[in-house]
């Protein structure tokens, strides 16, 4: 449902779209679809969105806004982006309601995962 004034849709750049997509459907079952060679879609993923082809990456230290996922086992979550080839960018960490990681995708961007415990 679209609704005024409300975030509806995200994009990433992404260096390498294959590997990025491959990516997010091993570690978090996205599906997507192809726009032609340079754009890829998700969605139903609490926010729909896209990647398109780019040499460009979104990181915090660049001032870049941090999407962040949620899950219930933090360490199983880590585990697994490290296995689908991502990087982590900064270990768990705890913080005022809870814990989280940072971590690089295939393609550069940097996202971060936090639990409640």
């Amino acid at each position: 449902m679209n609704i005024d004034g409300k975030m509806n849709y995200v994009e990433f750049a992404a260096r390498d779209l294959a590997a990025t997509k491959a990516f997010f459907s091993t570690v978090f079952g996205w599906a997507f679809v192809d726009y032609g060679p340079e754009y890829t879609a998700f969605s139903d993923q609490g926010l729909d969105g896209g990647f398109y082809k780019s040499d460009l990456v979104a990181s915090q230290e660049n001032g870049s806004a941090l999407i962040i996922f949620y899950s219930s086992e933090l360490e199983n979550i880590l585990a697994e982006i490290v296995a689908a080839g991502g990087e982590i960018s900064k270990p768990i960490f705890p913080f005022p309601g809870g814990r989280r990681f940072h971590f690089r995708e295939p393609s550069g961007n940097e996202l971060a995962v936090w639990s409640d415990h």
